[in-house]
C-alpha cells in the first residue's frame, strides 16, 4: 500500500494499492493523458474520468478492477489535480521498480 499527498499543504492523503497501479498499467490509463505543456490540471483529471468511464461501458467482461480503481482513487473525495500529479509520479516510480525487479 502506498500513500500519496492529495493537496499542496499536505493535510490530505490517499491510499493507493499495488492492484490500483497494476490496473493503471494494464489499461495504459496515463498514456496520452497529459498535453504537451505537461500541466496536470482539473481538465486532465476530467479526461481520465471520461476515459475510464468509456472503458467500463465498452467492456463485455467484468470490469471490477477498473471500478475498484475508481472507488479507491480516481473518484476519491480528496482527488484533485495535485493528487493526480502525485499519483502519476508514484506510478512512474513504481513502473521503474517493476522493470528493475524483472531484470533481476
Amino acid at each position: 500500500m502506498y500513500t500519496i499527498q492529495a493537496n499542496l499543504s499536505g493535510t490530505r492523503s490517499m491510499e493507493v494499492s499495488e492492484e490500483n497501479l497494476k490496473t493503471i498499467e494494464k489499461y495504459a490509463l496515463f498514456r496520452h493523458l497529459i498535453d504537451s505543456n505537461g500541466i496536470v490540471d482539473e481538465a486532465v483529471l476530467d479526461k481520465l474520468k471520461l476515459n475510464i468511464r468509456s472503458l467500463i461501458a465498452s467492456q463485455e467482461e467484468d470490469s471490477k478492477e477498473l471500478l475498484d480503481l475508481c472507488i479507491d482513487v480516481i473518484y476519491h473525495e480528496n482527488m484533485k489535480a495535485f493528487g493526480l500529479q502525485q499519483l502519476i509520479k508514484l506510478y512512474l516510480t513504481w513502473l521503474v521498480n517493476q522493470e528493475e525487479e524483472e531484470e533481476v
